[in-house]
């Protein structure tokens, strides 16, 4: 795979099309070698597939459940082995991910992704209304597919969200047009292509690369838009949001949006804490993937009491950390997924570099000759107001704020009030009693809250995933109530007894 250039068409219903608007995508850790050819739609293909998806969606919708679950899990088997290894190859190629980093994401969540909500599905759909006499009344529910389409918006960072945010709509019965991320459009089209083998019908996913303003502003302005499901950037989520608010009047429907945008995630060192745990969780946390998974730690919090033993054990695994070629079994992570990243991870580096509040304690070295490489990078700060320890980064960059173990209440308040976000946060200590505390104190601060753990590694089923505030809608993709966001339920009643009356017995003296 390495030594070839993928073509990717775009697909609309049973349409591959290739446009003159050919881009490729590249290797993070050797941009210099390609590994596909991609087409990007036009804003008339992209009505095209809203057309194709919406007449689509109809038909689908009538393909009985049952029918619908064995093709889901069918996908999922072909994923977990027949093509296994070309899913992980095209993430570690394509994206820069690491041998066990591409296992974790592109095998092993994104076929509990398929199994999971498949499962989640069958079991919501056994709910059924009360009948208190069924002889009398018969009350049901089903649930329909909505009425339109969705667009699924996905990110680079993780391969499996982009099969879940388009196949999981389609799952409930949806048409959807799905816009891969630039720079994950080889492993996404594995994705497509696996789940055509298994049976998912033309036009019920729809394969549209596309410019983002583009696609964004095209499926907003169309009448049957019925649902967004993004992960992305705060910005375009926005974009995506007041789009839809300003042609509310166009639509048939109110759409639905779901959304997961990215934080400032932390770890949180009582005094109490376990040293090693700390240090182990911290490396893992922030510099796996080189802290481009959303829910990576970029800020934490430790007390003075501890620090001269956490900074020895970061520092000292951090220098035997080895980053280059994900080919390369023996490298903890590759390179940070484009160029555009590489300048503005950098650009917080070289803030670091110039200010007198912040002290680069390790790392802050960066290369983009080959690959885009940026070394994993700790920052002492004193200021727990920079914006170094307050703005996403998106990186491999962890920063440090030291407190005194006297300054533990006031430094707990920092945790909610310097960032706009809640997604992921850990808190470390043997105290019990604090613990208790701090899960309360920090109840708004996270949508998935660690105690004694990384901030990272939420599993499907396990650790259903999102945050609140500007971290997104906190609809917890892995869970059991996910699926629903994608349905359209409609309540029936049957009535079997004749009505005889209009009125009632005291109306008549």
């Amino acid at each position: 795979m390495a030594s070839d250039c993928e073509e990717v068409p775009l697909v609309i219903g049973n349409e591959e099309i290739k446009t003159d608007l050919c881009r490729y995508q590249v290797m993070p850790h050797n941009h210099k070698a390609k590994v596909a050819k991609y087409y990007w739609a036009t804003p008339d293909l992209v009505k095209k597939a809203i057309d194709v998806a919406v007449k689509a969606q109809r038909e689908w919708e009538k393909c009985p459940f049952e029918q619908r679950l064995e093709i889901w899990l069918r996908a999922a088997d072909l994923m977990a082995t027949k093509y296994r290894q070309q899913l992980n190859a095209a993430t570690m190629l394509g994206q820069s991910k690491s041998v066990i980093q591409a296992e974790i994401d592109s095998a092993a969540e994104l076929i509990d992704f398929f199994r999971m909500h498949a499962y989640f599905a069958k079991e919501a759909l056994k709910y059924q209304p009360i009948s208190t006499n069924s002889k009398v009344t018969l009350n049901s529910m089903r649930y329909r597919g909505m009425d339109g389409f969705v667009a699924a918006v996905s990110p680079f960072n993780f391969t499996a969200i982009g099969g879940n945010l388009s196949y999981t709509p389609a799952l409930m019965g949806n048409a959807v047009l799905w816009k891969p991320s630039d720079t994950a459009v080889l492993s996404n089209w594995w994705i497509f292509k696996i789940c055509k083998e298994a049976g998912v019908p033309p036009g019920v996913v729809n394969f549209v690369p596309c410019e983002g303003p583009v696609f964004g502003d095209t499926i907003t302005a169309s009448p049957y838009l019925s649902g967004i499901n993004f992960t992305g950037s705060v910005p375009t989520f926005n974009r995506l949001w007041v789009q839809t608010g300003e042609n509310l009047g166009k639509y048939r429907n109110y759409p639905k949006l779901v959304g997961e945008c990215g934080g400032k995630n932390y770890h949180f060192v009582h005094a109490s804490a376990d040293v090693e745990s700390v240090i182990n969780g911290t490396i893992r946390s922030a510099f796996e993937f080189n802290g481009q998974k959303c829910s990576a730690c970029s800020r934490m919090y430790v007390p003075e009491s501890l620090w001269p033993k956490i900074k020895e054990g970061l520092l000292s695994l951090r220098d035997a950390l080895k980053i280059g070629d994900v080919r390369d079994f023996t490298v903890f992570t590759g390179a940070v997924i484009d160029a555009t990243a590489f300048k503005r991870i950098s650009g917080y580096i070289k803030h670091a570099k110039n200010s007198p509040n912040l002290e680069i304690i390790g790392g802050g070295k960066y290369n983009d000759s080959v690959g885009y490489f940026i070394v994993p990078t700790i920052v002492e700060t004193k200021d727990p107001t920079d914006k170094i320890i307050t703005e996403e980064i998106f990186g491999p960059v962890l920063t440090i704020y030291v407190y005194k173990d006297s300054n533990l209440d006031e430094t707990m308040k920092l945790v909610e009030s310097s960032t706009p976000y809640a997604l992921t946060g850990s808190i470390f200590s043997q105290d019990e009693k604090w613990a208790r505390r701090a899960l309360e104190e920090f109840k708004y601060t996270a949508g998935n809250f660690y105690v004694n753990d990384k901030s990272t590694g939420s599993v499907v089923g396990q650790q259903p995933f999102g945050g609140s505030r500007m971290s997104g809608t906190n609809d917890k993709a892995g869970g059991p109530h996910y699926v629903l966001r994608w349905a359209s339920p409609q309540s029936i009643k049957e009535t079997f007894v004749p009505l005889r009356e209009y009125d009632y017995p005291y109306m008549r003296s």
